[in-house]
């Protein structure tokens, strides 16, 4: 009877501490967008969304509308140059931790002027750090946008028509130098 007590004592020890040392299996998490986000249900608007999470709620609003007025501008013109650095160490035996570091340098130079541009949506949580994470949809008039699009291309045909006529004048100027020789 001792011999069966200590036995099952013993089976319990270890279930006990084999159920203690492993962690349960650490699942993905998915992200958190509003149910608007990236949905256009006006027909009449260019809507465009930015986010941000800052510190400071006004800096979060801030940085998310100038993500979205910069996501406007992109469909017009864009010029991007970029670099990313990825480093990435582990330390440590039994429980190595990894030290990761990203760099990502980019920059994106937009140049463009939109007319009625409105926040049509915007929503803010505070994260489990104490941090303000921001969603903004901008609005912006599609005739706006037509408008933008088309000077940029009008500008465009002007550069190319003025050096077409400056490389015809520069034909003129050789022909005429060959008959003053």
């Amino acid at each position: 009877m001792k011999k069966i007590h200590l036995l099952l004592f013993i089976v319990v020890i270890v279930l006990v501490f084999s159920a203690c040392g492993k962690s349960g299996p650490k699942g993905m998490k998915k992200a958190y967008y509003p149910d608007w986000w990236q949905i256009q249900d006006n027909a009449e608007y260019v809507q465009t969304y930015g986010m941000a999470t800052k510190v400071s709620q006004n800096t979060s609003f801030d940085a998310a509308h100038a993500n979205a007025m910069l996501q406007a501008a992109q469909y017009v013109e864009n010029y991007v140059k970029g670099m990313v650095k990825n480093y990435e160490e582990e330390a440590g035996v039994e429980d190595p931790q990894v030290l990761a570091l990203t760099s990502k340098v980019v920059k994106e130079v937009s140049n463009a002027k939109f007319e009625n541009a409105l926040v049509s949506k915007q929503e803010t949580l505070i994260t489990e750090e104490g941090r303000f994470q921001t969603f903004v949809r901008v609005s912006i008039p599609k005739d706006a946008v037509n408008k933008n699009t088309l000077n940029k291309i009008k500008n465009e045909e002007a550069l190319y028509n003025q050096f077409k006529a400056s490389q015809a004048f520069d034909e003129l100027e050789k022909e005429v130098e060959k008959y003053d020789n």
